[in-house]
C-alpha cells in the first residue's frame, strides 16, 4: 500500500510536490528525520554539481559563438539541472512513501483493535481523494463458519448509497437528450402517478430526485419488497417481512400496485397531503420510480444503463445489481448478529438499495464524485455535476432538519445527500447491512465504511469508532 501511495505522489506535478512539502508534521512521521537528512546531503551535492565551482574552467569555450540550441555549456547545464530535479522528485517521493507506510500500519492496527470489540462480523473501509484510493482494508469475516476473510474486494449490498447511482444515471440520460429533470413522470410511464390531494400538480423527475414528490413509503414497501432467494434457509434468521421466492415481481408491477389508483395496494394515504415539490419526505418508492422513468425514457434496463455509463467507465468490475452480475466467490454473507446468519434476500425495488459492490469499487466511484465536484469528472459534464451537487431545498421544505455532521437529509442534490457541515454522500441500512459514504467539500477527502451485520446498540459503538478513526486519519496522508 505504501508503494501504491508513493506512485500516486510521484505522478503529481512539481507544483503539487512543493505544496506537499508543507504537509508533514514531524511528530507524525517517524521516518522523516532520517529521510530529511539524506535529502539535505543529496541536494547539497546535486546543487554543487549543478553550479560547479565557478570560473571559466567549468565552461566549454569556443572561438566561434554558438547558437543557444547548439551551445555545449547550455546542454550540459540543462542536463545537470534535470538531474537535480529528478533527484529532488525521487527523494520527496521516497520520504512520503516511508511516512505513509508508517501511518497505514498504525491505522490498520487501530482498526484491528476496534474490531476486537467483536460487535461486527466483517467490514471494509476506504479513504480516497481525487487522485484515487489512499487507504483500503477489510477486517473480520465474509463467512465466519468457513473462515472466509472480509477484504476490500468483498462484495455485498450497500443499501441506500445505491440511490446516488440513480442520480448519476438520470443526469447522464439528460445529457443524452432522453429526458429532462423537470419533465412530469407521467410523460414516460405506462400508468399514471397522481397525488390524489393535488391532482392538478404534476410530479416531476426532480421531485423524485430531491425526495419532494409527496410519495410516501407504503407499508407494502417492506411487507412485499424483501424476497428470499431460496425456500429453505436452515437456521438463518428470516425477518418477518421476508416473502417467499415465488412472490418476486418486476419493478414496474410492484410500483404500479402501490401508486396507480387501480393498483391492489393503492391508498390515498400513500401520498402526503402536501403538493409535489413542497415538502421533503424521504421515499424509497420514489427512488424506484425514478429508475423506472429512466428505463422508459431510454429503452434500456436500469441495471444495464448503470453498467454501461458508470461501472465500466470507472473500472468497477465487482459491481452489479444482481448476483449473476458480480463474482459470487467474493460475496459476503449477511449477519443478524456476529454469529447468526441472515437469510439471503433480494429487493423488488432494487434501485433504491440493491447495489452489490465492494469498498474498492465504491472507492473508485467516490474518487469520481470528488473529481466531479472539483470540475475534473469523467462520466458527466461539469454542468451535470453542478446539478448533482446543487442543494435544491430550503428550510420551508422541511418540518424539521437533521443537522448532524454525517447525514443525507439536511439538503438534497440529485439523489445526493448534503449535510449542514459540508459533507456530501449517503448512508445506507438494510437487514444485515450498514454503510456510510461521504466526502468533505473543504478537504476533498472521502471515506467509506461497509458492514455485513445488523447494528444493535453495541454495534453502533463499534461502527462509530471505526468511522471516527477514519476521520482522525483522513488528513494524515
Amino acid at each position: 500500500m505504501g508503494n501504491d501511495r508513493t506512485k500516486i505522489v510521484c505522478r503529481t506535478t512539481n507544483h503539487r510536490l512543493m505544496q506537499a512539502l508543507k504537509v508533514p508534521k514531524l511528530n507524525r512521521y517517524p521516518h522523516f528525520f532520517t529521510t530529511l537528512g539524506i535529502l539535505k546531503i543529496a541536494l547539497r551535492s546535486s546543487y554543487r554539481y549543478l553550479v560547479g565551482s565557478g570560473g571559466t574552467n567549468n565552461r566549454l569555450v569556443s572561438e566561434k559563438p554558438l547558437s543557444i540550441d547548439k551551445n555545449p555549456y547550455r546542454e550540459s547545464h540543462r542536463m545537470k539541472k534535470q538531474t537535480f530535479f529528478i533527484l529532488l522528485h525521487f527523494l520527496i517521493c521516497l520520504s512520503f512513501g516511508q511516512s505513509d507506510d508508517a501511518i497505514l500500519k498504525t491505522l490498520h492496527t487501530d482498526l484491528e483493535r476496534i474490531y476486537a470489540q467483536d460487535q461486527i462480523t466483517g467490514f471494509s473501509v476506504a479513504i480516497v481523494n481525487q487522485d484515487g484510493i489512499v487507504f483500503e482494508k477489510g477486517l473480520g469475516y465474509a463467512d465466519r463458519q468457513a473462515g472466509k476473510k472480509y477484504t476490500e474486494n468483498t462484495v455485498q449490498n450497500i443499501a441506500s448509497i445505491s440511490k446516488t447511482f440513480i442520480g448519476i444515471a438520470l443526469l447522464k440520460a439528460e445529457e443524452l437528450g432522453k429526458l429532462h429533470l423537470d419533465d412530469p413522470v407521467n410523460d414516460y410511464l405506462d400508468f399514471k402517478v397522481i397525488n390524489p390531494h393535488f391532482p392538478d400538480v404534476p410530479i416531476t423527475i426532480r421531485h423524485l430526485a430531491t425526495h419532494t414528490s409527496s410519495i410516501k413509503d407504503a407499508p407494502e414497501y417492506e411487507s412485499k419488497g424483501y424476497i428470499l432467494r431460496k425456500e429453505n434457509n436452515g437456521d438463518a434468521k428470516v425477518n418477518k417481512n421476508f416473502r417467499p421466492p415465488a412472490e418476486l415481481m418486476v419493478l414496474s408491477h410492484f410500483l404500479e400496485e402501490i401508486l396507480s389508483d387501480s393498483g391492489a395496494w393503492y391508498k390515498k394515504k400513500n401520498f402526503l397531503k402536501n403538493a409535489p415539490g413542497e415538502l421533503f419526505e424521504y421515499s424509497n418508492i420514489g427512488a424506484g420510480l425514478a429508475a423506472l422513468v429512466l428505463e422508459e425514457a431510454t429503452g434500456v434496463p436500469f441495471n444495464e444503463f448503470t453498467a454501461s455509463f458508470i461501472f465500466k467507465p470507472l473500472g468497477m468490475s465487482d459491481s452489479g445489481w444482481f448476483l449473476d452480475e458480480v463474482n459470487f466467490s467474493n460475496y459476503s454473507k449477511l449477519y443478524s448478529d456476529t454469529e447468526k446468519e441472515m437469510a439471503p434476500y433480494q429487493l423488488v425495488n432494487y434501485p433504491d438499495g440493491g447495489l452489490i459492490t465492494s469498498s474498492h469499487d465504491l472507492g473508485l466511484y467516490l474518487t469520481e464524485l470528488i473529481s466531479g465536484f472539483n470540475g475534473t469528472g469523467n462520466i458527466l459534464t461539469d454542468e451535470s455535476y453542478e446539478k448533482l451537487f446543487t442543494p435544491y431545498l430550503t428550510a420551508k421544505n422541511f418540518k424539521e432538519r437533521n443537522e448532524s455532521v454525517y447525514n443525507d437529509e439536511y439538503n438534497m442534490g440529485i439523489f445526493m445527500g448534503i449535510s449542514a457541515h459540508g459533507q456530501i454522500g449517503h448512508t445506507g441500512g438494510d437487514p444485515g447491512v450498514a454503510t456510510y459514504m461521504f466526502f468533505n467539500t473543504k478537504t476533498r477527502i472521502g471515506k467509506i465504511l461497509m458492514v455485513n451485520t445488523d447494528i444493535d446498540k453495541e454495534g453502533v459503538k463499534e461502527f462509530s469508532a471505526v468511522w471516527k478513526k477514519l476521520e482522525e486519519y483522513e488528513t494524515k496522508f
